[in-house]
């Protein structure tokens, strides 16, 4: 699965500072009904870092 405007949108607007904590990252994959690869991906396409990863998801 590729990443969407909304899901663009959806990361652009949750990160701070250019950063989003894993705990969001996989909150957002819920909501957005995605697996977390895809929030990852996005993140990485956007140049967001993902931090306090917990599951070593991303």
């Amino acid at each position: 699965m590729k990443t969407t405007p909304e899901i663009n949108i959806a990361v652009k607007n949750a990160a701070k500072d250019g950063k989003l904590s894993c705990t969001l990252a996989r909150k957002l994959a819920d909501e957005l009904h995605v697996p977390p690869k895809v929030i990852g991906d996005t993140c990485n396409e956007l140049k967001i870092k993902i931090f306090a990863c917990e599951l070593g998801c991303f």
